[in-house]
């Protein structure tokens, strides 16, 4: 009895996996911190690519080591994100539709 369970839960797996997948979100989802936010709108307001020491100036930050990590640090977080791309090391941007 057990073995008819598992065979018809099987088939029934099978048959989802024939299935196609659902339509993914197109909007990615941007981290709910403040700082990705300000970010965001710095980026908004740029007309040209810039580099993390540029963004901490932008926003007021000192431009030392701990600093430039954590913005570098999100800034490859909302590239991840598929929200901001870079297109050479270590210059981000926002991608073009």
């Amino acid at each position: 009895m057990m073995l008819g369970a598992v065979l018809v839960l099987g088939v029934t797996l099978l048959a989802l996996a024939d299935e196609p997948a659902p339509e993914q979100a197109t909007q990615p989802v941007v981290p709910e911190h403040p700082t990705y936010q300000q970010i965001l709108a710095v980026f908004a307001d740029a007309d040209r690519p810039m580099r993390t020491r540029d963004l901490c100036q932008a926003l007021d930050l000192p431009v030392v080591p701990k600093n430039t990590e954590g913005i570098r640090s999100k800034l490859k977080r909302l590239v991840s994100h598929g929200i901001l791309a870079e297109t050479e090391p270590g210059l981000f941007t926002q991608p073009h539709p």
